[in-house]
């Protein structure tokens, strides 16, 4: 008789969880690709898409919650081991005091805001406290999505928002650090204790990273096998997660200093490579699962709760960021997109709020809210970092008495000009060669900082969104001669065509397509022509590897580019 080895359960029940994680998959590709096509933040796809397959919620569903939870684990210890991976000292120290000092200030402030609404509402502190730390911290993923989308990465404003970002990453650490012991304060010792075990895991990282990993690495980078090196980038994952784990601290704790480790060897950039599709797979999860514990009804139940926690988020953290980055001397136009920047929460504050919930300082109430508020914050953060930096600015500019075009000449607006809309690295070769051949040009330019650099360049530059009829007014598009748009974003590309297009309907209008579907989109607005980057870097390298070193004759590469060309922008 043959007998079959089990392990102690049935075929059913195991295949129930890789059911689950299917079910878990499908819905997170499904919600990506829908938040992907509105133009938001993936992680909004991936909660919704957690709410859809909950067995809170009506339709299919999966069949057991928790049996998930390691899953979603192993995407937070992933999550932060690549943080600490990515970790960059040389970023902070461009922003250096507003970050190290007005970091953990901002920090400080929005946990007393917290502690004041906790009290309002009638909780104890250790949960006011929670709440402030849970508001303090915003989305490093999806601030940088948006920088990037608005082209703002490069300006005063993102730099700032990134080094405190950054900042607030590794609070993050310490509050999970701390979180647990706070339900402890009648032994306050408990506190000091679990910040000392902390010390003691994060202290030896930069030994560790000197003298012994870089030498294993590096032996096991000898044998040229990629298998190899990921396994051993991952045992030190988990092995330095399970080590802290094993102390009494998080396992977040142990992936973040694992991640330190490899980040003092030459290995860190090719093992964030490996990592990163790992990472990104189970930290799908970690957001699905997430979803897959809201009670839409529930949320209704606590509007007070919530609307308190947007309140903090939007209008408490405006002010103390604003605040924070004045006091180091940046001017209000600086601060201001800082402050709106911040107004937002996401992954980590998913991952406080659990590691709160699991030490019982809070109830489902608070967690529900939270990711409710996370949901509602980033969809406000995205029309808000687009138009009240330049909203506000305008408004300041008004009560100074001034005009949003101030600097046009006497004599009037130029004519016979090129209008240049954006001067980030695209636009500002443009102008090199405009300056080069002698073209006279102007400026419309979104970085109130570069605004004033420009300017006492003598160049004329508006400050305003191009996309507004009267910013492009004020630039003098009405006599101009040529109309270029190198901003990044799709939409506002959009709306500068087809309003300049309405104002001069004879004007030439290049545009820059981010992508190769935006091709369409922009000539459809109205654009003469339409640059792909892309498409013009293959066009060089295809000329300069076949005419240079292949001896191609110059006349068949030319009318393959034509046809290339005509291909790609069909």
């Amino acid at each position: 008789m043959q007998r079959v080895l089990t392990l102690g359960y049935s075929v059913e029940t195991t295949a129930l969880p890789f059911r689950d994680l299917a079910y878990v998959f499908i819905a997170a590709i499904t919600g990506g690709l829908l938040a992907w096509r509105l133009r938001q933040p993936v992680i909004i796809g991936y909660v919704l898409a957690g709410v859809a397959i909950s067995p809170l919620t009506p339709g299919p569903s999966v069949s057991d919650v928790h049996s998930l939870e390691l899953f979603a684990e192993i995407g937070v210890v992933l999550l932060m081991f690549s943080i600490g991976m990515e970790f960059s000292v040389k970023e902070l120290l461009q922003a250096k005091w507003v970050a190290f000092i007005g970091g953990p200030l901002g920090i400080v402030f929005s946990i007393l805001l917290g502690l004041g609404a906790g009290h309002l509402l009638g909780w104890e502190p250790t949960q006011g406290i929670v709440l402030g730390a849970v508001i303090s911290v915003a989305s490093t993923m999806v601030l940088i999505r948006l920088l990037v989308d608005q082209g703002l990465l490069r300006t005063t404003a993102g730099r700032v928002m990134v080094a405190i970002t950054l900042v607030e990453d590794f609070a993050v650490v310490v509050l999970i650090v701390l979180i647990p012991g706070i339900a402890k304060l009648d032994t306050g010792y408990l506190l000091v204790r679990d910040l000392g075990l902390a010390a003691l895991i994060l202290a030896p990282t930069l030994f560790l990273g000197a003298k012994i990993i870089p030498p294993l690495l590096t032996r096991v980078a000898r044998t040229q096998s990629r298998e190899l090196f990921f396994l051993v980038v991952l045992a030190i994952c988990l092995g330095t997660a399970a080590l802290t784990s094993a102390i009494g601290l998080s396992l977040a704790l142990g992936a973040f200093a694992a991640g330190l480790i490899l980040s003092e060897s030459g290995y860190a950039h090719e093992a964030v490579g490996q990592l990163f599709p790992l990472r990104d797979a189970f930290v799908a999860v970690f957001f699905v699962s997430l979803g897959l514990l809201i009670d839409p009804s529930a949320l209704f139940s606590n509007l007070p709760v919530l609307g308190v926690m947007i309140g903090l988020i939007v209008f408490g953290k405006f002010v103390v960021w604003t605040g924070v980055v004045r006091l180091f001397g940046y001017p209000f136009a600086t601060a201001v997109p800082v402050a709106v920047g911040l107004t937002q929460i996401g992954e980590f504050s998913f991952i406080l709020v659990q590691v709160a919930r699991n030490a019982g300082i809070i109830g489902s109430e608070v967690y529900n809210a939270t990711l409710a508020a996370s949901l509602i914050t980033i969809l406000l953060n995205a029309a808000l970092v687009r138009y009240v930096p330049a909203a506000l600015a305008r408004w300041r500019l008004a009560k100074q008495g001034r005009a949003v075009s101030p600097q046009i000449p006497e004599t009037g607006r130029p004519r016979d000009h090129v209008v240049l809309c954006g001067f980030g690295r695209l636009g500002s070769g443009i102008g090199s060669a405009f300056e080069t051949f002698g073209v006279r040009y102007s400026v419309i330019e979104i970085d109130p900082d570069l605004v004033g650099t420009l300017r006492a360049r003598g160049i004329l530059c508006i400050f305003g969104d191009c996309s507004h009829s009267n910013v492009l007014e004020s630039a003098g598009l009405r006599d101009a001669s040529l109309l270029i748009v190198t901003v990044p974003d799709r939409d506002r590309a959009w709306l500068a065509i087809t309003n300049a297009r309405r104002m001069n309907p004879t004007v030439p209008i290049m545009a820059r397509a981010h992508l190769r579907e935006d091709y369409e989109f922009l000539i459809t607005a109205g654009a003469t022509e339409v640059i792909q980057p892309e498409t013009e870097a293959s066009a060089t390298i295809i000329r300069h590897a076949c005419g240079h070193y292949l001896m191609v004759p110059d006349w068949q590469i030319r009318a393959y580019l034509k046809s290339f060309r005509d291909a790609m922008d069909s």
